[in-house]
């Protein structure tokens, strides 16, 4: 091996170091990649990356769109709605609550991609049902960490736009083909976590007279309303509603996820009767964020992949999983897991690897969008049982509990989903 694979190396590690630290993620990948790069005596690699996913106009209109919809659904408490409606009848029916609530919370994350968004959002109000029903604070947010994965279906999820675009394929499309096998994982979810309430024992029934086994403070957010309001629990689903009809019944319809978004906040504003100021307001801010907060990190890790490439390690890497798909296969499902973690961010790990690796699976024998969703998952899976990670470090705040209670009731059931995952969607 050539030194610069080697200095490559070192710089991996001092990057998982860093993220170990909980440094800034887009600033410790943007440095590593530069770092590469200058050393390897090609500084332009890294920045030309770094240019070229700033401008990506595709990335651009569907991940800011999406975030600013979210933050317009938010503002209007539609969300709250929204979970009013679905959470309502479930009334207490002993442990089959909690794989209900996660079957609800599932639904909750399509129009909800961000996983610690998804996570402040269903956290308030289900934690404290699920705790009343007599299940210990730490696997009612365990529940709610483990319903995040149908976020893969939603078309503001960055992943989905990046390997559409890799694939060169519409995101809707790449969603519909995925779905049977996303549905699939998270079927598989829900029974293992449901599992974990014997493992640990978490259930104690109520007793009628008797003080709660468990207990917990819910705040403002948590209270549902009254009467939750048809009309806006509708709002969060609208888009995702649009553009699956589109995509599949109704091609007539078919239209981008940037018109669906914004399809999505003109009813929310009419629904909500909402001030049009505080609705243009948020709608820009939550679009600033999200290119701040998603493409933010998507930008420094193609800065990362930039310097990996110029060191050699890419060349190198394409070289070694050309000869084995079972090694393709392996860095796919374990590769990005062990980053999310260690990092507790599976979308920094999801995406270097997609950068860095998925765009040559044609090389080795693999589909661009099969080994891409591999890896998306694979670092979501990471994040959903790491300590550290956003979703978890909120949910522990709820229940005031430490991050690793909740993150050890998840490890089982990620570790089984990541050995069934290459299976799954047939690497």
């Amino acid at each position: 091996m050539s030194w610069t694979i080697w200095m490559a190396a070192i710089v991996v590690v001092l990057t998982i170091a860093a993220l170990l630290k909980r440094w800034e993620t887009r600033l410790v990948l943007f440095t590593a990649g530069l770092v590469m790069a200058i050393l390897s005596g090609a500084p332009s690699v890294a920045l030309k990356a770094f240019i070229a996913n700033m401008t990506n106009g595709s990335l651009i209109t569907s991940i800011c769109s999406s975030m600013g919809f979210a933050a317009v659904v938010a503002a209007t408490r539609c969300d709250v709605h929204f979970v009013g409606l679905l959470v309502k009848p479930l009334g207490r029916i002993g442990v089959f609550l909690l794989p209900l609530c996660m079957l609800v919370a599932s639904c909750v994350a399509v129009a909800i991609p961000s996983a610690a968004g998804c996570a402040a959002a269903l956290g308030p109000t289900m934690i404290p049902l699920m705790v009343r029903a007599g299940f210990h604070p730490a696997i009612a947010g365990a529940a709610i960490i483990g319903s995040i994965t149908p976020s893969t279906l939603s078309p503001g999820s960055s992943h989905n736009v990046w390997i559409a675009k890799l694939a060169e394929m519409d995101v809707m499309d790449l969603i519909v083909e995925f779905a049977p096998e996303v549905l699939t994982i998270c079927g598989l979810n829900i029974l293992l976590v449901t599992a974990m309430i014997f493992v640990f024992c978490d259930y104690k029934k109520p007793v009628d007279g008797e003080a709660p086994a468990f207990a917990i403070e819910a705040d403002a957010r948590g209270q549902l309303p009254e009467h939750p309001s048809v009309l806006r629990a509708i709002a969060p689903i609208l888009p995702v509603v649009l553009l699956m009809l589109g995509a599949t019944v109704l091609p007539a319809i078919r239209m981008s996820v940037a018109e669906a978004m914004i399809y999505g906040a003109i009813y929310t504003f009419f629904v909500t009767r909402a001030n049009p100021q505080e609705v243009t307001k948020e709608f820009f801010s939550g679009m600033g964020k999200g290119y701040a907060n998603i493409m933010g990190i998507i930008i420094a890790a193609g800065c990362f992949a930039g310097g990996l490439k110029a060191a050699g390690v890419i060349d190198a890497l394409i070289e070694t999983l050309k000869h084995s798909n079972d090694i393709a296969r392996y860095a796919a499902n374990f590769g990005p897991f062990i980053m999310g973690v260690l990092t507790g961010s599976g979308d920094a790990a999801g995406h270097a690897f997609n950068q860095s690796v998925t765009p040559f699976a044609a090389d080795f024998g693999m589909r661009i969008e099969s080994l891409g969703m591999v890896a998306a998952l694979s670092g979501a899976f990471g994040r959903m049982c790491s300590p550290i990670a956003g979703a978890t470090i909120v949910i522990a705040g709820m229940t005031r509990l430490s991050p690793l209670e909740v993150s050890k009731r998840m490890a089982i059931p990620m570790l089984v989903n990541l050995v069934l995952l290459g299976f799954i969607f047939e690497l």
